[in-house]
C-alpha cells in the first residue's frame, strides 16, 4: 500500500502547486521546473518488502542514487528551482525542511514526486529514468530511520563513466605479435577475411599520398613496378619518410589537431603575421622524427626549459594558436568573462590534442559523462593562468644582447635629452604658474565640450568655412580629430544650417579610409544631419563649401553628441582650434577661436618625459611663457632627439613570434571554481594539479598556490608525457591509425570518453601505443609498422558479402578508399600541371584579399597568381575565411581542433573545379606539358602524368576522339575534373 499521494489530478504544469494542509503537510509553491524536476527522490514508494529494521547505509546505498538521478539538476552549480541536494544543509538545514526525519509519508519531496494515480508518470524527475522500486524503498527507509546524513559529506553528480572506463586503464601487455594477427582475429570472429594484396601502382600511390600528400611521378611508379628487390617496398617507405614533403603532409595533420590559424577570430578577426614560424617548427620537428613526448612538452612549456633557444621556445606558441577575443570590453564583469573564455579555449585544446578528453564540459560543473571533476578543470585554469596572447621578441640570447648593446648608448642619450627637455619645461611652467591668475583672466569661456561646442561671431559673408585643429584633447601633439556634426548657421531672423548636405553643403578633408567600405569615415558624415557615425580626420582641417555665398554668424560642432560616455577616447576632439572663412577658398580669415576658453586640465594619454605638456593647461602655459631663447633651446633639443630616434629606427628590430606573453600577476591567484562557469560566482579554491581521472594508474601531483607559472606548465607537460599515462600514448597511436586508414580504431580521435566512439580493436590500440612508448615516442617506425602490414597493403576491392557484415570496413576486410583532402587536391593539380613551387617555409601566401579596419574582411581571389603556387600547407589560413576550391572540398575552419576531416559531395565542388580561373589556368599549363602531336601519343602522356598509368584500349579510343573534337586544353581541363585524379584506392 502506498504511504501517501497528491490528491490533485488537474494540476497545471505552469500553475503553482499547492498541497492541502489536510493531507498532513504544509502548503508550498514552486515554479514549473520545480514541479517536475524536484526529485527522483521518490517515484512510487511501496511498503518495504525487505527487512525494515535493517539500517540503511547512506553513503553506500542512498548517496549513489541521489548522485545519479538527482544532482544533474539540483547541485550547487545549477540549483534549478533554487534547490540543491548536495549536502545535509541543503535538505535539512534552516529553511530547508523538505525531508521530515522519521516520517517519509510527511516529507514534501517524497510527496511531490508521487503521481496521483498508480501507473502514471511521476512528477519527478522531469528527465531521465525514475527510481526503481528498490531505490524508492531505500529512500523511504532512510527517511523513516531519521534521514541520517554524515556530517560534512557533499554529494556530486555521478558521471556516466567512472575511472574504470577502458581509456583510463594502464596499457595491456600485447598478446599477439603483429598488426595482422589482431586484425585477422576480429575478422575471423565476424566470419570475414582480408582482401588480397593490391597491385604495385596502387600501393605506391597510396603510400606516397599517405606520407607526402603528393602524387608519385610517372618515373617513380615505373621504377617501383619494375624493381624486383624483395625489399623494394621497404626502400620506398624509407625514401618517403626521408622526404622533406613528409613533414609537410603530417605537419598539416597536426596543425588540424592543434587548431592552428593565422587570425584571432571573433568579431575583429585580425590577421596574425608572425605565427607562421610555428607551422615551420611543426614541419621541421616531424621531418626530424623528434620524439613526440618532447614535442608535446615543447608545446606546453618550451619557453620554460628551452629559454634562450628559439627553436625550442617556439613550441609553446601552441598555447595561443587558437582564437581569442581582443575587443577589450571596458566592463569588468564582461572582461572577466572574456578572459575565462580565453582560458577555456587553451584548456580545451590541451585536453583534446594530447589526452582525447573533453575538459571543457567540466567548466560549469563536474563532467556529466566522464570522471572529470570541476576541480580538475580549474586546476588547469590555475596552471595556464599566466598565459596571455600576443607577440614577443623571438631571438637567441646572444641576438638580444647584441641588439641591446647597440641600442644602449642611443637610448641613454635619448633619456638625457628627455630629462633636459623636461627640466626646461618644468622651469618654464614654474615661472608660468606664478602668473596663472593673470593668464586665467583671459580664459573667460568654458572649455570645449564634445557634446557640442558653439562659436558666435560678427556676421560675415562666406562661401567656404573651415575648422582648423591646433591641438587634440586626447594627445596634445596630435592635430587629428573627429566630428559627428558641423553646423553653420545663417544670420538673420530665420537662421538655417547651411552646412547640411540637404541644403547643398559639401564637406572635404582627409579621412581615415578602409578598402571594403569607402567613405565609412568620410567628411560627408559631418554634414549629414545625423549622429553616431563621425568624420575621422587624418590631418588638421575640415572644410565646408556652401551652395552659395551666405552671411553667417554661428557654428556648432561636436564629436559625441547624445553619447552616454562622451569621455571615451574614440571621440577625440579639437581642444585648441580656429574657425576660418573664405569667399574664394584661397584667402582665409579667422572669425573665431578657442584660445579664450578654459583649458582642459586632465592628464593626457600617453604622457612621458620629454614630450612637453601633460595637460592642455600646461600646453597653454608653455606657449605663453616660453622666451625666444628658451624656444631656441627647445628646438635644438628636439632636433637632436629626432636625430637619435632616427638612428634607433635604423637598427633592425628583433623578429617577433606570436608565442604569447607570460604575466606573473595573472598567475598570482588565489584561484577558485567558478560556479556555473561564471567568474562572478567563485567557489572553493583550487591549486595547479594533475587530473584526478588518472590518479589510480599513474603518479599525480598538486602544487602550492605560490608555485611560479613556468613550473606549473612544466609539471603538467611532464605528467601528460609520463610513460605511465595511458591516454597520451593511446590518443597518439590512434591518430596515426586514423590518418592511414581514414578512420581511427576509436573513430572520435579527440574524445576517448563516454560520448566518444568505442575502440574496434582495443588490444591493437594498446599494442601500437606500447610500440610507440618503447620506440622513444618516435613515429616514423610506427609508420613502417603499419604500412608494412598486409592489412595496409591489401586491395580496396569491394565485396558485397563482406559489406553486408561490415559496411564501413571498420574491421578492415579491405583497404578503405578515400577522396584526397582539400590540400592534396590543390597540390595534385599544381603537380600535374608542372606548376608546383616546392619552396619550404617562410611567410605564407594568401588566396584572399585582406582588408582591415576595426574588423577584417577576407575576400576570395578570383585569380591565383604564381606567388600562390606553393603547397597548400603554406597558405595563411585565416579563421572564418572562404577559400575557393579548398573550402568547397572541406578544408576546415581553424576556429576549432579538427581531429577528422569532413568528406562531403556537393554540386559546388564540380562547378568550382570546372570553372574557377585556377583550374582553367592549370589546365592550360598541363596542356603545355604534353609534347606529342599525335592524339594517341598525347592520350598516353596525359594518363601517365595525371594517373601514373597508361590508358586501356577503350580509354585511349575515347580520349583520342575527345582530343580531335575538343582539343588538348579542353581534355586536360576534363582530366583535372576527373574522379580518378582525386580519389585514392
Amino acid at each position: 500500500m502506498r504511504i501517501g499521494k497528491i490528491n490533485n489530478p488537474g494540476i497545471s504544469p505552469i500553475a503553482p502547486l499547492t498541497i492541502p494542509a489536510s493531507r498532513g503537510i504544509f502548503d508550498f509553491e514552486m515554479t514549473n521546473h520545480l514541479h517536475f524536476c524536484l526529485l527522483a527522490f521518490s517515484l512510487l514508494i511501496f511498503s518495504p518488502s525487505g527487512n525494515a529494521s535493517e539500517l540503511v547505509d547512506f553513503q553506500k546505498q542512498v548517496a549513489p542514487v541521489l548522485s545519479k538521478k538527482c544532482l544533474g539538476c539540483h547541485n550547487p552549480n545549477i540549483e534549478k528551482g533554487d534547490l540543491s541536494l548536495a549536502s545535509r544543509e541543503d535538505i535539512l538545514g534552516p529553511g530547508h525542511d523538505l525531508v521530515v526525519p522519521g516520517d517519509a509519508g510527511s516529507s514534501d519531496l517524497w510527496l511531490v514526486a508521487t503521481p496521483d494515480n498508480p501507473g502514471e508518470k511521476p512528477y519527478m524527475p522531469e528527465e531521465g529514468d525514475p527510481l526503481t522500486n528498490e531505490e524508492a524503498e531505500l529512500l523511504a527507509r532512510w527517511i523513516d530511520q531519521g534521514a541520517h546524513w554524515p556530517e560534512g559529506l557533499v554529494l556530486k553528480e555521478a558521471s556516466k563513466a567512472d575511472t574504470s572506463w577502458w581509456a583510463y586503464q594502464p596499457l595491456t601487455e600485447p598478446k599477439l605479435d603483429t598488426i595482422d594477427e589482431y586484425i585477422e582475429e576480429k575478422l575471423s570472429a565476424a566470419g570475414l577475411r582480408k582482401n588480397p594484396p593490391t597491385d604495385r601502382r596502387t600501393l605506391i600511390r597510396r603510400a606516397t599520398y599517405d606520407l607526402t600528400g603528393l602524387p608519385p611521378t610517372p618515373e617513380e611508379v615505373e621504377a617501383f613496378i619494375s624493381d624486383k628487390d624483395p625489399n623494394a617496398y621497404k626502400k620506398l617507405l624509407d625514401r618517403l619518410l626521408a622526404s622533406k614533403h613528409y613533414g609537410e603532409r603530417w605537419g598539416r595533420h597536426w596543425l588540424d589537431v592543434v587548431r592552428f590559424g593565422e587570425s584571432n577570430g571573433y568579431e575583429r578577426n585580425v590577421l596574425i603575421r608572425d605565427l607562421w614560424p610555428f607551422r615551420d617548427y611543426v614541419i621541421r620537428s616531424i621531418n626530424e622524427d623528434k620524439p613526440f613526448d618532447q614535442f608535446i612538452r615543447e608545446h606546453l612549456a618550451g619557453d620554460v626549459f628551452g629559454k634562450g633557444k628559439p627553436d625550442v621556445e617556439i613550441g609553446s606558441a601552441f598555447l595561443v594558436a587558437g582564437p581569442y577575443d581582443d575587443v577589450g570590453n571596458q566592463d569588468a564583469a564582461q572582461a572577466a568573462q572574456i578572459r575565462a573564455n580565453t582560458m577555456d579555449e587553451i584548456i580545451n585544446a590541451t585536453g583534446e590534442a594530447f589526452l582525447g578528453m573533453t575538459l571543457g564540459c567540466a567548466r560549469c560543473h563536474d563532467h556529466k559523462f566522464d570522471p572529470i571533476a570541476q576541480a580538475d578543470y580549474y586546476a588547469l585554469y590555475a596552471t595556464f593562468a599566466g598565459v596571455r596572447h600576443g607577440s614577443v621578441p623571438w631571438a637567441s640570447q646572444e641576438e638580444k644582447e647584441a641588439r641591446a648593446a647597440t641600442l644602449k648608448p642611443l637610448t641613454a642619450r635619448k633619456a638625457e635629452l628627455d630629462e633636459e627637455r623636461t627640466a626646461l619645461d618644468q622651469a618654464i611652467l614654474t615661472r608660468a604658474r606664478s602668473k596663472l591668475a593673470q593668464y586665467e583672466a583671459d580664459w573667460v569661456r568654458p572649455p570645449v565640450d564634445r557634446r557640442g561646442t558653439e562659436e558666435r561671431f560678427a556676421p560675415v559673408q562666406a562661401k567656404f568655412v573651415r575648422l582648423v585643429c591646433e591641438s587634440q584633447d586626447v594627445n596634445p601633439a596630435a592635430k587629428t580629430f573627429r566630428i559627428d556634426e558641423f553646423e553653420i548657421w545663417s544670420a538673420g531672423a530665420n537662421p538655417t544650417n547651411v552646412a547640411l548636405a540637404g541644403n547643398g553643403g559639401k564637406a572635404s578633408g582627409n579621412s581615415r579610409k578602409i578598402e571594403d567600405f569607402p567613405g565609412a569615415y568620410g567628411p560627408h558624415l559631418a554634414i549629414d544631419g545625423k549622429t553616431g557615425a563621425r568624420f575621422i580626420s587624418t590631418d588638421d582641417i575640415l572644410t565646408i563649401e556652401l551652395v552659395k555665398p551666405v552671411v553667417i554668424n554661428r557654428v556648432l560642432f561636436s564629436s559625441a553628441k547624445g553619447e552616454e560616455q562622451p569621455t571615451h577616447n574614440k571621440f577625440a576632439f579639437p581642444a585648441e582650434y580656429r574657425i576660418e572663412t573664405s569667399t574664394d577658398g584661397k584667402n582665409w580669415q579667422e572669425v573665431a577661436h578657442g584660445r579664450d576658453r578654459q583649458p582642459l586640465r586632465k592628464t593626457l594619454r600617453g604622457y612621458r618625459k620629454g614630450m612637453g605638456a601633460k595637460t592642455q593647461l600646461e600646453r597653454r602655459l608653455l606657449i605663453r611663457e616660453t622666451t625666444e631663447a628658451e624656444k631656441k633651446i627647445r628646438t635644438e633639443l628636439a632636433a637632436e632627439s629626432a636625430a637619435v630616434n632616427r638612428k634607433i629606427a635604423q637598427i633592425p628590430p628583433l623578429p617577433t613570434l606570436w608565442m604569447g606573453k607570460r604575466v606573473a600577476a595573472d598567475a598570482k591567484g588565489p584561484f577558485h571554481l567558478f560556479i556555473g562557469g561564471s567568474p562572478q560566482r567563485k567557489g572553493e579554491t583550487v591549486v595547479p594539479a594533475s587530473l584526478s581521472t588518472l590518479a589510480k594508474v599513474m603518479p599525480d601531483y598538486s602544487l602550492p598556490a605560490t608555485t611560479p607559472e613556468q613550473e606549473r606548465r612544466q609539471k603538467l607537460a611532464a605528467w601528460i608525457t609520463d610513460s605511465k599515462n595511458p591516454l597520451t600514448l593511446r590518443v597518439l597511436a590512434n591518430r596515426m591509425w586514423h590518418y592511414h586508414f581514414a578512420t581511427g580504431i576509436v573513430d572520435t580521435p579527440n574524445d576517448f570518453g563516454y560520448m566518444g566512439g568505442r575502440p574496434t580493436h582495443p588490444e591493437l590500440l594498446d599494442f601500437l601505443a606500447a610500440k610507440l612508448r618503447d620506440n622513444n615516442w618516435k613515429i616514423k617506425d610506427i609508420h613502417r609498422l603499419i604500412m608494412l602490414s598486409d592489412t595496409y597493403k591489401q586491395s580496396s576491392d569491394f565485396r558485397e558479402n563482406a559489406a553486408q557484415v561490415d559496411g564501413d570496413s571498420r574491421l578492415l576486410w579491405r583497404f578503405p578508399p578515400r577522396r584526397l583532402s582539400a590540400e592534396e587536391i590543390r597540390d595534385t593539380i599544381l603537380s600535374v600541371s608542372g606548376k608546383l613551387d616546392k619552396t619550404m617555409g617562410g611567410p605564407g601566401f594568401q588566396l584572399y584579399h585582406f582588408m582591415q579596419d576595426n574588423v577584417c574582411t577576407y575576400e576570395p581571389l578570383d585569380k591565383h597568381g604564381p606567388e600562390t603556387y606553393r603547397r597548400a600547407v603554406y597558405h595563411q589560413n585565416a579563421r572564418a575565411s572562404t577559400i575557393d576550391l579548398m573550402t568547397e572540398f572541406d578544408q576546415p575552419d581553424c576556429a576549432f581542433s579538427t581531429p577528422r576531416r569532413a568528406r562531403t559531395t556537393t554540386p559546388l565542388q564540380a562547378l568550382t573545379m570546372l570553372n574557377h580561373s585556377f583550374t582553367i589556368d592549370m589546365a592550360e599549363a598541363f596542356a603545355a606539358r604534353i609534347t606529342g602531336q599525335n592524339p594517341q601519343h598525347q592520350a598516353k602522356e596525359i594518363y601517365r602524368i595525371a594517373y601514373q598509368r597508361e590508358p586501356d584500349a577503350h580509354e585511349s579510343k575515347q580520349l583520342e576522339s575527345a582530343l580531335q573534337k575538343a582539343g588538348l586544353r579542353a581534355v586536360c581541363r576534363a582530366i583535372l575534373n576527373s574522379s580518378e585524379l582525386i580519389y585514392l584506392d
